[in-house]
């Protein structure tokens, strides 16, 4: 591949007047840009955009960290992201955690050192990503999570609203012995969801049973061995509450394979509003986040950020309702 020096070589000229074309600062002759530009042309030459970061520290690059691609939630999100910004000229590294702190750690500091624009965090952040990234002027947002120690981009869902709605459509319905498949301990979205199960069921006058709540992983095969663990049960629950689709649809397999109809037999209501819990039959009932909605906007509003650092905004979405 070409380089900078090549093209200075062939257009006679200096490095840093080819520098000065390529990055429009300082004057330049028009005899001289013209010699530029054909040697650009003769070389096909292509700028290392890493390389003009390190200089300018702007590489039209946003790092993208996910915690788990297997969750369809996320590709949709991502795809959004990617969407957005390459309307607005920028491309994104995506980066997948595994949920693993240690991965996301790594992946955390080689998005800094590519020098990238901006960077979106979904899902759990800690303290200390946050306060480094403010510490180091990088444009961030988090979404689906709730930042209370300084003011930070952020776009998430009012998860306890959703999962009220969630439950108490169930207890519309006529279920009183609800369930839950809750996600991970660790995640903040879970906690907020368990708590508008609570929520729902206090305002019935429905008393809560912790031991009707099992843990889960936001995986399909947790929603499986959950909704096992509530059937064997010797009073088990006439509904179930899972806090995400995937698990929903675990949990729908083995309620079909012990011959339950739903929802003849027992409720089920998801959270997320993924497209595969419409191919299924029945059809899975779902409080559904705008998941593209939310990826566009946080796309739209870090890349303001970027542009405008003065300009900070919070966006809070709301649930859609089934």
């Amino acid at each position: 591949m070409a380089t900078i020096k090549d093209v200075a070589k062939l257009a006679g000229i200096s490095v840093s007047t080819v520098s000065r074309v390529l990055n429009k600062s300082g004057y330049v002759n028009e005899e001289t840009l013209k010699k530029v530009n054909l040697a650009i042309k003769q070389l096909n030459y292509k700028p290392s955009q890493i390389a003009r970061g390190m200089i300018s520290r702007k590489t039209n690059t946003l790092g993208l960290i996910l915690p788990d691609i297997r969750n369809v939630f996320f590709p949709e999100l991502a795809r959004a992201i990617e969407d957005v910004a390459q309307k607005q000229g920028y491309s994104v590294i995506v980066c997948n955690s595994d949920n693993d702190r240690e991965k996301e750690e790594s992946y955390f500091q080689l998005l800094q050192e590519k020098y990238v624009d901006g960077i979106i965090l979904a899902g759990e952040v800690t303290d200390n990503q946050v306060q480094t990234l403010k510490d180091r002027g990088i444009a961030f947002l988090v979404i689906d999570t709730i930042v209370d120690f300084m003011p930070v981009l952020s776009v998430h869902t009012d998860h306890i609203n959703g999962a009220f709605l969630a439950v108490t459509h169930l207890i519309e319905q006529g279920y009183r012995r609800i369930a839950h498949i809750r996600g991970p301990a660790a995640s903040s979205t879970a906690e907020n969801r368990l708590e508008g199960y609570k929520q729902a069921l206090s305002k019935a006058g429905i008393a809560y049973d912790s031991s009707l709540v099992q843990m889960g992983d936001y995986q399909i095969e947790s929603g499986h061995d959950a909704m096992n663990k509530l059937l064997v049960m010797s009073n088990p629950p006439d509904a179930v509450f899972v806090a995400n689709d995937l698990m929903a649809l675990g949990a729908m397999d083995i309620i079909s394979d012990r011959g339950l109809k739903i929802p003849d037999d027992i409720g089920i209501i998801g959270f997320d509003g993924l497209q595969l819990g419409s191919v299924v039959k029945p059809k899975l009932s779902t409080v559904a986040q705008p998941i593209y909605e939310i990826g566009t906007i946080a796309a739209e509003m870090l890349i303001e950020s970027i542009r405008n650092p003065k300009k900070r905004k919070t966006a809070l979405f709301c649930n859609q309702s089934w």
